[in-house]
């Protein structure tokens, strides 16, 4: 199974994909997709899209799962955030993929042991999980950590959804 793990932002989103086959997992690839602050927004997000589309494109993943968006202090940042993290849905979505979400929590629980891991510690627990990768940062590091989590999490995720519940 090729999982593609998305760590949504508007400046960098962070993209990872892995090979899951039981319990063993390979690094296929890994990056970011960075937008021109110079841009609108709008503008911004089609790149967003589009680095996404090329991506899926080029590597063909089977399933995708997203990182939920926090809430921080600042509303305006929240919302673009959200903006940026719809496109890390439409994306997957568009090409036929079936679309996990999980929050950020249960993705450092998933690969650290620890819901409240610093990204250094992401970092270090991707490198360990998936020997010999070499991560374009954290936020690829972080979209590492979703696809692993994913992959960990994926059966249960399907058996709720045959149960008629939510992702």
């Amino acid at each position: 199974m090729r999982i593609l793990g998305i760590d949504p932002g508007l400046r960098h989103t962070g993209w990872g994909i892995i090979e899951s086959d039981g319990n063993r997992l390979g690094h296929v690839a890994n990056g970011v997709v960075s937008t021109s602050p110079s841009k609108s927004l709008a503008e911004r997000l089609v790149e967003l899209h589009d680095g996404l589309c090329a991506i899926i494109k080029e590597h063909a993943p089977e399933e995708a799962a997203v990182e939920e968006t926090f809430v921080n202090n600042n509303p305006a940042s929240t919302l673009k955030l959200g903006q940026a993290r719809g496109i890390a849905l439409l994306a997957p979505s568009q090409k036929g993929l079936a679309v996990a979400e999980y929050s950020a929590n249960l993705v450092k629980k998933s690969v650290v042991g620890a819901g409240h891991a610093a990204k250094g510690q992401i970092q270090m627990m991707v490198a360990v999980l998936l020997p010999g990768v070499d991560i374009a940062g954290a936020d690829a590091a972080d979209a590492l950590a979703v696809a692993i989590c994913h992959a960990h999490h994926r059966d249960s995720v399907q058996m709720r959804l045959a149960a008629g519940g939510t992702r």
